[in-house]
């Protein structure tokens, strides 16, 4: 057994509350792990007097903030061999221009990009990521992130995901981008048996995940959702309400919007997540706090393609369960948690809110709200909201019995000067900042600020190599 104890923590923020914030905050607090659970957590007070003897390590955080791990809840890894591409132009023809070079990639490429994609999600602050691999060309397999997520150490939740509606049959993607459904089905029921572990504090899930409504078609939307209802704790993600042409395509092919599209397949429900979901209307919010679905926001992305601003606040005040995505590389050309968290705070702040008829001079403009997103608010969405959508109450908090998935920051550094009043909103607002150390399952995967289990001059450069190979 292993046990390490962290001391004089400045601020502990446990997220152990019922509502959308920090629940327990804590000045001079400790967290005891044992082996990969957290044993015991709150004021230093209270810390068993025989601990600091009996302990393997023990570390003095009087200088840092602690938090849960932030769980990551839409990812493509492989996007980040195609960053800064197709900088200014709709969704549509950023997928059509950029699905012949995915079609190129093979799994050591694959392999390659995830190794970087969560050497970035680490470093900022994820413990917990899930990842969409929807395109397998060549000899791609899930197989291959899942063990480079085992050797990085990050709990991983894979989504098996696909596209089998090319373009010779009314598709978005090229024919040569797609898989035969069979085969598809056949996989997933392989990785299920393989992987999908859902005992306590389990490192590695599947998760079903055709792409979009206009890249699969229906029969594997349903294929799919029976497919995972069959195994215990296998859910169900995918794209939704992501772009207006969506919704004019499932107009145009389906005869309805995407949600009742989705409902039809049996896509509504507590073990379905939806990453996007711009373009829901009112009775889109009801129905997806009425059955438990929940969304993913990707403030970046959304931003970084002009696609428009989910209606977060009326989604969370409606019930509905909203956690955070980075989304691919490319469509975000990073993968930092703690920039979504920022983002998705001050997005939510300028949505519209009231047109400015008065302005001076005439009509101008549109005004927000301050008060539309609080840091705490967009935090729980980072831990807790995300691991409700993943189906996991043994993450996103700092409590006795939970999985011991914890970050630290340092409050000594340029950039948190100042920030004594509310240590705990400053990595939010006065961020993105890196991890001083973060935990995974107990295990230290950051030091210090330094990676212990993965070689980054290495990594980069066998990144760049691999990019110099499929583009040659």
């Amino acid at each position: 057994m292993t046990t390490i104890l962290l001391k004089h923590i400045s601020h502990l923020a446990r997220f152990d509350g019922v509502l959308r914030d920090a629940g327990t905050e804590i000045s001079d607090g400790f967290v005891l792990i044992r082996d990969n659970v957290i044993a015991a957590c709150g004021p230093m007070a209270d810390c068993p007097e025989s601990a600091e003897q009996s302990v393997d390590r023990l570390l003095d955080m009087s200088d840092h903030v602690v938090m849960p791990g932030m769980v990551n809840t839409h990812h493509h890894f492989y996007q980040n061999l195609t960053r800064v591409m197709v900088q200014d132009d709709e969704l549509f023809v950023w997928l059509k221009t950029l699905y012949p070079i995915w079609a190129r990639l093979d799994d050591r490429a694959m392999a390659t990009a995830s190794r970087m994609a969560m050497a970035e999600l680490i470093m900022s602050g994820c413990t917990t990521s899930s990842d969409h691999q929807y395109i397998m060309p060549n000899d791609c397999t899930l197989d291959t992130p899942i063990r480079v997520a085992q050797e990085m150490g990050l709990r991983f939740h894979a989504a098996r995901g696909a596209m089998s509606r090319g373009e010779s049959k009314g598709g978005l993607p090229p024919d040569s981008c797609v898989e035969e459904e069979d085969d598809i089905l056949q996989d997933a029921e392989r990785l299920i048996g393989t992987h999908h572990d859902m005992s306590d504090h389990a490192m590695t899930r599947i998760v079903l995940a055709p792409c979009s409504a206009f890249s699969v078609t229906q029969g594997l939307m349903k294929d799919a959702a029976a497919l995972a209802r069959a195994h215990d704790g296998v859910r169900l993600h995918s794209h939704i309400a992501e772009v207006l042409s969506e919704e004019e395509y499932c107009i145009e092919t389906y005869g309805m919007r995407s949600v009742a599209y989705a409902e039809s397949c049996d896509w509504l429900g507590p073990d379905v997540w939806f990453a996007h979901s711009i373009f829901l209307n009112d009775a889109e919010i009801r129905a997806f706090a009425e059955t438990g679905t929940g969304a993913t926001f990707c403030p970046s992305a959304h931003m970084r393609c002009g696609l428009g601003i989910m209606r977060t606040r009326e989604m969370l005040d409606a019930g509905v369960v909203v956690g955070l995505g980075v989304d691919g590389s490319a469509s975000n050309d990073t993968s930092n948690m703690f920039s979504e968290v920022r983002f998705a705070q001050f997005l939510q702040r300028v949505a519209p809110d009231r047109y400015l008829s008065e302005a001076p001079g005439g009509r101008g403009g549109f005004g927000g709200t301050p008060t539309a997103l609080s840091v705490r608010e967009a935090l729980w969405m980072a831990t807790r909201g995300g691991a409700h959508l993943l189906g996991r109450d043994d993450i996103g908090q700092i409590a006795a019995g939970k999985s011991a998935d914890l970050i630290a920051v340092k409050r000594t550094q340029l950039g948190m000067a100042g920030t004594q009043r509310d240590p705990l909103a400053a990595l939010v607002m006065c961020g993105p900042l890196n991890v001083d150390y973060s935990f995974v399952n107990g295990v230290p995967l950051v030091e210090q600020g330094s990676f212990t289990r993965l070689d980054i001059d290495a990594a980069l450069r066998d990144h760049s190599e691999t990019m110099e190979r499929i583009y040659a």
